[in-house]
This record gives C-alpha cells, sequence and structure tokens, in this order.
C-alpha cells in the first residue's frame, strides 16, 4: 500500500499547548477537522487510510468524531518539545488529509482546550525524505536567528547549533527509502 507522510508543525501561543501533546490528542484533533471539512465521507476514506484495514475499528462506517473506538490519524512521530508532528496515510488520500489540517483549531488533553494551529511544512513518501526536510527547515530557521542576533553571546549560540545540524548518508539503500512511485 503506498503512503505519504505529512511533516507538520503546531503553531500555538500557549506554552501549556505544548506540554499537553500527545499523539492521541493530535490526532481526535485532526480526525474533527477531517469531519468538519468532508463531512462523512472524507471521514470513511481517512478511517480506511489511518487504520490501513478496511475501516473503523469493528467494521461498518467510522463512528462521528468524538466517540471513543473510533480510528484516529496515524501519528508516526511527535516530538512536544520542536511541535513537529508526522502523519501518516495512504497515498490516494493525502490531499484530503492535508486540505483540513489548517481547521485544526485546538487540541485537548485532560479536559482543557488549548487554541492552536497545525502547519504543513513537508509531503514526501518516506519517513526519510521528510527527515531530510525537516534537517534543512532547521538549518534554515537557525541561519535566519542567526541573521536577527542582538550580541556575540546569542550569535555564538546559534552557531554551535548550526555547526550541529548534520546528515550523514548511509550506504546501504533499502526498499523503504525510496517514495512509493519509486522516485525520491
Amino acid at each position: 500500500v503506498s503512503r505519504r507522510y505529512v511533516l507538520c508543525e503546531l503553531l500555538s501561543e500557549d506554552p501549556r499547548c505544548r506540554h499537553c501533546i500527545e499523539e492521541r490528542a493530535v490526532g481526535l484533533a485532526v480526525r474533527e477537522a477531517i469531519g468538519r471539512v468532508h463531512g462523512d465521507y472524507g471521514l470513511a476514506c481517512c478511517s480506511v487510510s489511518f487504520t490501513g484495514a478496511g475501516g473503523a475499528r469493528g467494521g461498518g462506517l467510522p463512528a462521528r468524531p468524538g466517540l471513543t473506538g473510533a480510528p484516529v490519524p496515524a501519528v508516526k512521530y511527535l516530538n512536544a518539545y520542536t511541535g513537529t508532528v508526522l502523519l501518516r496515510c495512504r497515498k490516494a488520500w493525502y490531499r484530503l488529509l492535508c486540505s483540513a489540517l489548517p481547521f485544526v483549531r485546538q487540541l485537548e488533553s485532560r479536559h482543557q482546550r488549548y487554541p492552536c494551529a497545525l502547519r504543513t511544512l513537508h509531503v514526501g513518501g518516506t519517513i526519510r525524505t521528510c527527515q531530510k526536510f525537516l534537517i534543512q527547515y532547521n538549518r534554515r530557521q537557525l541561519l535566519m536567528l542567526l541573521q536577527n542576533c542582538k550580541n556575540e553571546e546569542e550569535r555564538r549560540c546559534v552557531q554551535k547549533s548550526l555547526l550541529s545540524c548534520s546528515l550523514t548518508e548511509e550506504q546501504s539503500h533499502s526498499g523503504d527509502e525510496e517514495d512509493d512511485d519509486g522516485t525520491e
């Protein structure tokens, strides 16, 4: 089954939001956004896509947003410190997923709601291509920080971070490292 990986950045003005990030909370927020934007059709397509095995757990159509037992998007990677989220879905439905992401408005955790947004950074065919993109993206962000430094101490700290960013190429290339359509 061909897959796509959607690399996102969680944006929030509330610093408490980063502490509440859990895979399930992000997955439910994305699922609710898909339901609002694309209705039952979108939920059914993405539920098959996320579970990978023919729909909601227990068979039949997926449950409405907010009900327990409903499949949630496959969050493959989550870094609460940086706000980086990697979602996986079937290739046929990634555009549907991406079109709903701007409508994520909040995360709910421990009966608290935190306003936030998900910004799509990259869509790739493999986790590795998303990792490569993220390294380059972070490098560009550090360069922008370097240009905005106010004193020499700040500049040294940013330069040290910038020099620590590197990607080492592995000599072996397995079939998992290529995009699903054979291109990279």
